[in-house]
């Protein structure tokens, strides 16, 4: 971290500490927020700056509370009544949109507004898939990915349209009217807000957004009884998730431990006035402390958050199934797909099940596809040798292979690491398929003029969204692989069985 940044942060924690957010229950031992059960610190394989324990933490332990007075939200922005008096004038635009308008109002005040230290510790740009261009989002390479891509900045630009005549009203400075000032607002809201449950658009909470993310299923803490619902939720009443509302001889819920009953690790308290932040599960000294925003794929990460994980458990992919599929069955079609680890979900297993089953036969063993149960083993060599032909076909049908997804990575770190180094330019030549049609689209390099070299801190953005397009659809690819293992290895022990039994019928 360099000097003026430290700086910078100190002087954020500081800010914060005045408006009461605290790690302890205990007086602050400085003029930070932080340091007696959270620090801030850099992670840059894991999420980039996050927060790290400063001593051994308990699951269930408060270890952050943030006033409700110190998060920004629409209701404590709108008592600027040159803003609210406007805004009024807008009954059509969303809470969302609202939210989005006041930030960039308050980013338009610059140091005269109360939230500066905040603001300044804001990103200065995000990878939501809003921000991405046209050759990041082709990248992605799956149709649903680009149409999640174009959606999402479409959606934003439409936004932005409908706002604008509000923004023009308030006399937003001209930089803060762009469209790329919008996006980057509505970034900072997608990807920081914390839910609140009497506003929608959330709120924005200083110290509490520094949190980074672990989906749901990555340890003990996350169960069937875990509930999240989207964005950073609060959590089920943990006695009426273990009791139901009713009475037990068995147990004295006030006796037990208070911190074993919480099943998520924030949320708002409307009894202490607060956001408070909870330790998922035990952390050394030293680990980084991660919160869960809630169930999301890589995708909708990308798409709300701008990262993805390298083993997200609720990550998905789903291949193309005939329309008869859908008919024979009445499960959801989003509920057809492949699991991270390779597997077909429970659904699409049962609807191929009963797909390739004679017509006539289907209504007779309804009730053993619903239960899950295989119908036989041939039924089950069919759907498993479906499976392996459809993943296989889909692979086959990308641009690039695994194998070439992996290489292109390796490409694109050994362009960052040049770039670093100065040394870019030398080795822009070099680079042949998709990393120098990136360098073209990105004006790097022309048949005319020959090496044309951007600064690289320029470069670099649109370097890190490519580099994520790759690493998302290396993902996916890895998902139908791991799907065609798995299947294979199904249907060569089906055979196993069937010549072992065989062998025993016939010694």
């Amino acid at each position: 971290m360099e000097e003026e940044e430290r700086e910078n942060l100190e002087s954020f924690l500081k800010w914060a500490s005045e408006l009461g957010i605290s790690d302890s229950n205990q007086p602050p031992e400085s003029s930070s927020c932080l340091g007696q059960s959270l620090c801030v610190s850099f992670f840059p394989d894991a999420g980039g700056r996050g927060l790290v324990a400063a001593r051994d933490l308990r699951k269930g332990e408060l270890i952050l509370r943030v006033p409700k007075s110190a998060l920004m939200m629409r209701e404590s922005l709108m008592r600027d009544e040159k803003l609210s008096v406007a805004v009024n004038k807008y009954p059509s635009l969303s809470s969302t949109q609202i939210f989005t308008v006041c930030l960039l109002y308050e980013m338009n005040k610059r140091k005269s507004s109360w939230w500066y230290p905040y603001l300044m510790e804001l990103p200065r740009s995000y990878d939501t898939l809003a921000c991405w261009g046209h050759f990041e989002t082709e990248a992605l390479q799956v149709d649903v990915a680009i149409w999640a891509a174009e959606k999402a900045t479409s959606k934003a630009e439409f936004s932005w349209i409908e706002a604008i005549s509000l923004m023009k009203e308030l006399n937003l400075k001209s930089r803060t009217l762009t469209f790329r000032a919008w996006v980057w607002a509505s970034a900072t809201i997608s990807s920081r807000t914390l839910h609140i449950p009497w506003d929608d658009a959330g709120c924005l909470c200083p110290v509490g957004d520094l949190f980074n993310y672990a989906a749901p299923g990555e340890d003990a803490l996350d169960s069937e009884d875990s509930f999240v619902t989207d964005g950073r939720s609060s959590w089920r009443n943990a006695s009426s998730s273990l009791w139901n509302g009713e009475t037990t001889k068995q147990y004295d819920v006030e006796q037990l431990d208070v911190n074993l009953l919480r099943l998520t690790d924030g949320g708002y308290e409307k009894d202490v006035s607060a956001y408070c932040f909870y330790a998922r599960k035990n952390y050394q000294k030293g680990g980084q402390v991660l919160l869960s925003y809630g169930t999301y794929t890589n995708l909708e990460l990308l798409e709300h958050y701008g990262f993805l994980l390298d083993e997200n458990p609720n990550d998905k992919a789903f291949i193309p199934l005939e329309p008869e599929v859908y008919s024979s069955c009445s499960w959801p079609r989003d509920s057809l797909y492949i699991h991270q680890n390779g597997k077909p979900s429970f659904a699409l297993l049962s609807a191929l099940r009963l797909w390739l089953t004679p017509q006539n036969q289907r209504r007779s063993v309804g009730h053993l596809i619903y239960s899950g149960s295989q119908l036989s083993a041939e039924n089950e060599k069919i759907v498993m040798g479906w499976m392996v032909k459809s993943c296989k076909a889909v692979l086959m049908n990308f641009a690039t292979s695994v194998e070439d997804d992996k290489l292109l990575i390796r490409k694109i770190d050994r362009m960052e690491d040049f770039g670093r180094s100065g040394k870019l330019e030398n080795v822009l030549s070099t680079f042949e398929g998709e990393a120098r049609a990136f360098l073209e689209n990105r004006c790097l390099i022309n048949e005319e003029s020959g090496v044309k070299l951007r600064e690289f801190r320029v470069i670099r953005r649109y370097m890190e969204r490519w580099k994520l397009a790759v690493q998302w659809r290396l993902r996916y690819k890895r998902i139908l692989a791991d799907c065609i293992t798995h299947c294979t290895d199904v249907i060569n022990r089906i055979v196993s069985d069937d010549r072992s039994a065989m062998r025993t019928k016939h010694p």
